[in-house]
This record gives structure tokens, sequence and C-alpha cells, in this order.
């Protein structure tokens, strides 16, 4: 024979729950998005920032010493290297860096 029980609605719907039905469990959490300072130090990257800086000093110099034909060809070629330098030193950084 089964046992019956008897309850009210109010003791089933408003009784405070004893035990809690999931228990927390620990679990090791990884980061997705690594970042440390020292990944921008990068030869590549430095290589390309060091030739594109050598041609903005060359053109500062040959400025200064009058020689403004060939430091306006500089500017020329400079303002057309610069960006697509630093758009494809941004590229490579990010091709590169481990997500």
């Amino acid at each position: 024979m089964r046992k019956k029980h008897d309850s009210t609605f109010q003791s089933f719907f408003y009784k405070l729950p004893s035990k809690s039905s999931t228990a927390p469990r620990s679990f090791k959490a990884y980061s997705f998005v690594p970042f440390s300072p020292l990944a921008m130090l990068d030869p590549i990257i430095f290589t390309i920032g060091g030739i594109v800086l050598g041609i903005a000093i060359i053109e500062r110099v040959l400025e200064r010493w009058g020689v403004i034909d060939l430091s306006d060809q500089f500017a020329k070629v400079m303002r057309f290297i610069l960006p697509v330098t630093f758009y494809g030193a941004l590229l490579y950084f990010f091709a590169t860096f481990m997500f």
C-alpha cells in the first residue's frame, strides 16, 4: 500500500527549500584575450617603424640643408608610405597576436 501524504496549498508552495537543487561547482576559468605589453616588442614592427622614422629624419635633415626639391619628394612619398605602413603593421600585429 502506498503511504498517503496530506499537504495544504500554502505549505506546498510557500515553504523555503531546505537544500539548494544545484550545488556550486568549482571550475577553472581561462582568459580568451590575453594581453601583455611585451607582445608589442616585435622585431618586425620595430624594423618597419625604424625605417619610417629614418625616412622622416632624412626628410627633415634635407629640409634644413636647403635641398627643398628632394625634401618635397620625400614628403610626397611619406604621404603614401605612412598610412600604408601603419595599417600594414596593425594588420600584421593582430594577425600574429595569439588570441
